[in-house]
C-alpha cells in the first residue's frame, strides 16, 4: 500500500535556523531517504520551495482563477513529501516519525487510493 508522508513545516522554527543547521538537516534527510531506499519502501521524495513561490488554482463553473499563495494562512506550511509503499497505515506511520523534518512541524500521512 502506498502512503504519502506530507512534510509541514512551522515557519516560525525554520526562520530560526541557521545555514549550518540547514546543512545539518538536508544531511540527515538526505540520509533517512538513503535508508528508506535500502529498506525497498521509498517510492518518491521532493522538497518543495515556500509558499511565497506557489500559486493557487479554483476552477469555478468552467472559469479558472489564479492566485499568488497557498489557499490559506496557516502556521505550518507545505514543505515537501515522501511516497512510501509499506504493508501498513502503522508501519507508515514509523516512517514518518523518523523523517528529520517532523522536528520544525509535522507530518501528516494519508494511504493513496487505488483506482
Amino acid at each position: 500500500m502506498k502512503f504519502l508522508c506530507v512534510v509541514l513545516v512551522d515557519e516560525t522554527l525554520a526562520a530560526a535556523m541557521t545555514p549550518e543547521d540547514w546543512a545539518e538537516m538536508d544531511r540527515v534527510s538526505q540520509d533517512y531517504d538513503q535508508s528508506l531506499m535500502t529498506r525497498g519502501v521509498f517510492v518518491a521524495a521532493e522538497a518543495l520551495y515556500g509558499r511565497e513561490t506557489a500559486r493557487t488554482v479554483r476552477v469555478r463553473a468552467g472559469d479558472a482563477m489564479v492566485t499568488d499563495g497557498p489557499f490559506m494562512e496557516a502556521k505550518e506550511t507545505l514543505a515537501g513529501f515522501i511516497l512510501v509503499d509499506v504493508a501498513s497505515f502503522d508501519a507508515a506511520v514509523e516512517i514518518a516519525k523518523g523523517i528529520p523534518m517532523a522536528r520544525l512541524g509535522a507530518v501528516e500521512v494519508r494511504q493513496a487510493m487505488v483506482f
